[in-house]
């Protein structure tokens, strides 16, 4: 099948939710009253957009300790996502925009599957996606260039009809890998500077810039 209109695939959080909060929070409380190391909260932030077991494993001190520490970072999400998390301006109207002119759209994101639709079920958002990549869906993960691969399967459209657009490194490269167009947005967890080095295929600053480079007015 051949898209009418190009896909676009978007990562989470940082680009369509303002979760970094809930984020840091969570490993703050994973880690507390625990002997041993712990992330700094820019240390933790600069792993935003990677799989969480990679991430808990740079200070677990067994395997044990990473399902105590991730288990206890799932409860702290679960229990405070609807206080700390929002959606970024003007991201819903963008989202049924690009759905309601024909565009396939999908989330390309390292958390689990239930924890993406959690998100997009309370933005009221999950219709307008006609694929959800989460942890679950393929064996590599961000930045090599899988699950991109498998929202592009999904939605039956090929590189050259897809963008992908997201707030990191990790998002830029895996993008790059699989051959589509990525736009780096600057309002997420990373600065300008961090994803320069991957270079991404355009910039937006805001999402009006953003639709901008996705050819709505």
């Amino acid at each position: 099948m051949t898209a009418t209109r190009p896909a676009v695939l978007f990562d989470m959080d940082g680009t369509l939710l303002d979760s970094i909060e809930l984020i840091l929070q969570g490993a703050e409380y994973a880690f507390a009253g625990r002997d041993g190391a712990r992330p700094t909260r820019a240390e933790w932030q600069a792993l935003i957009g990677t799989p969480l077991d990679a991430m808990l494993r740079r200070w677990a001190l067994h395997d044990d300790d990473v399902e105590f520490l991730r288990t206890r970072y799932r409860q702290f999400q679960l229990d405070h996502h609807d206080r700390l998390v929002r959606i970024y301006d003007g991201i819903p109207e963008l989202v049924r925009d690009l759905h309601a002119r024909g565009h396939p759209l999908g989330i390309v994101s390292s958390k689990l599957d239930r924890g993406i639709r959690r998100s997009m079920d309370h933005f009221g958002l999950t219709p307008s996606f006609g694929v959800i990549v989460g942890l679950e869906h393929t064996e590599n993960h961000k930045p090599h260039p899988a699950p991109v691969e498998f929202a592009l399967d999904a939605l039956g459209v090929s590189a050259s009809e897809a963008v992908f657009v997201g707030d990191s490194p990790h998002d830029v490269e895996s993008g790059n890998a699989a051959g589509v167009r990525t736009i780096a947005v600057t309002w997420g967890a990373y600065t300008r500077e961090e994803i320069a080095h991957a270079t991404p295929s355009a910039w937006a600053t805001t999402v009006g810039t953003l639709r901008t480079e996705l050819g709505l007015r």
